[in-house]
């Protein structure tokens, strides 16, 4: 069985199945739906760990990365959609939502 994430990072690996849609379309639709106390605990589990995190990738060609280095970068893009939501927006995050709908995300070149 292969790993979810780089050993270094198992901790996280519960987070993996919720928090890594493969498209930027996919991580805006996450935290649109996600509620305000999950955006929380995945922001929570999840920063403290983003420098050791995009160290690990910065250490790698991201064309080489596997399935579980993928999963981890997979966890640092949604962190940068959730840290918007949590650090920035806070409680007007709701209302932002709802603007957000009317600016949809077709492509990125974090999807290539």
């Amino acid at each position: 069985m292969s790993a979810i994430l780089p050993a270094d990072f198992a901790d996280l690996e519960p987070l993996v199945p919720d928090w890594t849609p493969t498209t930027s379309a996919g991580r805006a639709a996450r935290r649109s739906a996600a509620p305000a106390p999950a955006l929380a605990a995945f922001h929570d589990a999840m920063a403290p760990r983003l420098d050791a995190a995009l160290a690990w990738l910065d250490a790698r060609p991201l064309a080489d990365l596997d399935p579980a280095g993928r999963n981890l970068l997979g966890l640092c893009l949604m962190l940068a959609h959730v840290a918007l939501a949590v650090e920035t927006q806070g409680q007007d995050e709701p209302r932002h939502a709802i603007q957000r709908e009317g600016m949809r995300i077709t492509r990125t070149p974090a999807d290539a």
